[in-house]
């Protein structure tokens, strides 16, 4: 084994698309964990479909390389890969919580941006060695000597410590495993302690149970010991210890400084809780390891299955995600138009995306999203306080004294050709500026509170469209401000559909409710008789779409005569088709509520 002064525990941390998985992949070649013949592999550790479909990393991946230095020595890097998104910073988190330095990925093209800044306080918070790369440096448009500047002036850091490297062309990656080795400190702790280790991931194999990642801190575990998890207090013989090498590599013992995973015939799902501390049942820990950062749900959305059948196999399915994954939250529900289901929580609408695709996926189900919500706070006439992210639990307006929503604090950075579109699109979002500071003399920075309900639907989007792409957004939640808060309900044929049902601001209530109305129209099938959908707030109809009714020619068999042989027929046809209405059945195809929850781009494009 490697002598721990020799290991290096180390993440990727940069904004989105700057090329973080792509430098894993280059570390990856380097170290000659691939097989080499057949077609190159990129994203070798996105390991999901939809990660490679989508060029994005979701899940956090470790992977153990060995590198000789220049001086001759071997050592042992552990690099974790780490999402760049937003919605994903709770994986940053874990992976910053159990490494000791943090690579700062910076594109040369775009420079320091918005998730750049926010990783990067993260890193410091842990206290983690920080080093600066420029990539991208074999594109024409690459501007080094602003990046450099960028490093210095808006990160802190010391620019003389900058490393450039081309992740895609694998130019300076020799020079970046050098500043690892040389920058990066070895980790602390002491073998001879009892074992103590975070939990930072976990995932499901159907064959040998739950497989733990963790990181050790202090002491050391070896196959056949029992081990203890001092959240859950659950009690498991170890059966099986080892790194990750792009795959398990079983290694029988690991000691402090260690990253891996172990596994112990964990069946019950829910003794594993990310963030947990391992501990020797026989000799525990004084005291469990502080763990990363909690992150709250802020979207709350629920989960039906198509077939009511497939109930139990979703709660399978969400248990398992829930291993990997471990700020989804969710608890049961139900709904009188689609059943029984489950109440989520997400930390944006990608996530949302995300878990829906994975469970559509991995475990071939059939589900349907209600429209996502926030989380509001209203305050009743008698006192009391409720938190509401359900529209069915929104009480009666007349016991309602106010209601609040959260608000956020989110940061802009574009080029300042721009300013004038991000302006008026934070406007129509009921954003406040608070802060606007030129960084340069091309690029500025924007601070606005804006609602979060505002920035749920298509805001991401849409700023990505109005900069060309240059923008770069981030957010933190504030607290809450009072709303003027209504619930809009959505009636088919005079019947409230309730996963249909929206908490919204009272001035968008109309916009929305006639684009919802308008999309059920072109999903909903047409009937013998006419149905019409409504947009309703309490007993005021806001905005109303007909589907007009499938009707036959009864009078194609009268052959001249008398008017009133034809307006006789037609009048028995309207009195039918009016007796249809009242017994008649809307029956509402799932992708109804799936058109529901879709942006308005195209509508506007």
């Amino acid at each position: 084994m490697v002598d721990r002064k020799n290991k290096r525990n180390f993440c990727i941390i940069a904004h989105i698309d700057h090329g973080k998985s792509t430098l894993a992949d280059r570390f990856i070649e380097k170290a000659s964990l691939m097989n080499t013949r057949g077609p190159v592999q990129t994203q070798i550790l996105d390991n999901m479909d939809i990660e490679k479909e989508r060029g994005i990393t979701i899940k956090s991946q470790a992977v153990t390389i060995e590198y000789t230095a220049s001086d001759g020595e071997l050592y042992e890097l552990n690099l974790v890969d780490t999402p760049g998104h937003v919605d994903f910073s709770y994986e940053v988190s874990r992976a910053i919580s159990s490494c000791e330095g943090a690579l700062l990925l910076i594109d040369a093209t775009q420079g320091v941006e918005a998730q750049t800044l926010a990783n990067m306080y993260m890193a410091v918070e842990h206290g983690l060695e920080i080093i600066p790369v420029i990539n991208k440096i074999d594109l024409a448009s690459a501007d080094i000597p602003s990046c450099l500047h960028q490093i210095e002036n808006d990160l802190g850091l010391d620019s003389s410590t900058a490393v450039m490297v081309s992740a895609k062309t694998g130019e300076g990656v020799d020079g970046l495993y050098e500043a690892i080795v040389k920058l990066i400190p070895p980790p602390v702790g002491d073998t001879s302690k009892p074992l103590k280790a975070l939990i930072f991931d976990s995932h499901y194999d159907p064959y040998r149970g739950v497989i733990v990642h963790f990181r050790i801190f202090e002491g050391s575990v070896k196959e056949g010991q029992e081990i203890m998890f001092m959240n859950s207090r659950a009690v498991y013989k170890v059966e099986e210890v080892g790194i990750f090498r792009l795959d398990l590599v079983r290694t029988k013992t690991l000691e402090s400084g260690d990253v891996g995973y172990f596994i112990a015939s964990i069946k019950t799902i829910s003794d594993i809780r990310v963030g947990d501390t391992v501990t020797l049942a026989s000799n525990p820990a004084a005291e469990p390891c502080e763990g990363f950062k909690d992150v709250k749900p802020v979207v709350f959305s629920s989960i039906y299955p198509v077939d009511t059948n497939d109930y139990e196999e979703l709660l399978d399915a969400i248990e398992r995600l829930k291993l990997n994954d471990a700020s989804l939250v969710y608890e049961k529900d139900s709904s009188a138009a689609l059943g029984q289901g489950f109440r989520c929580g997400f930390l944006g609408l990608l996530h949302l995306e995300v878990v829906q695709e994975r469970i559509e996926r991995e475990f071939d189900l059939s589900i349907v999203f209600t429209s996502p919500s926030v989380r509001y706070l209203v305050h009743m006439k008698n006192g009391e306080e409720l938190m509401i992210d359900n529209p069915l639990d929104y009480p009666e307006p007349v016991k309602v004294d106010y209601s609040e929503e959260p608000y956020i604090k989110a940061s802009i950075i574009a080029p300042a050709t721009y300013l004038g579109v991000i302006i008026s699109l934070c406007m129509e979002k009921r954003g406040v500026q608070t802060g606007l500071t030129y960084i340069d003399e091309k690029r500025v920075e924007l601070i606005y509170e804006m609602p979060l309900s505002e920035v749920l639907f298509e805001f991401y989007d849409r700023l990505k469209s109005v900069s060309r792409g240059y923008a770069s957004f981030d957010y933190e939640i504030i607290g809450y401000r009072k709303t003027d808060l209504v619930r809009m309900d959505i009636l088919v044929n005079g019947e409230a559909v309730d996963a249909l049902s929206q908490l919204v601001f009272r001035d968008n209530a109309y916009q929305r409710g006639r684009q919802v109305c308008e999309r059920l129209v072109d999903e909903i099938p047409r009937q013998q008789f006419k149905i019409p959908i409504q947009a309703a707030i309490g007993g005021n109809i806001i905005a109303r779409e007909t589907i007009n009714a499938f009707r036959k020619d009864v009078t194609a068999k009268c052959y001249g005569g008398d008017i009133t042989r034809k307006r006789k027929l037609l009048e028995k046809q309207k009195e039918g088709k009016k007796r249809m209405k009242l017994v008649g059945n809307v029956e509402i195809p799932q992708r109804a509520f799936l058109a529901v929850l879709k942006t308005n781009n195209e509508e506007r494009s």
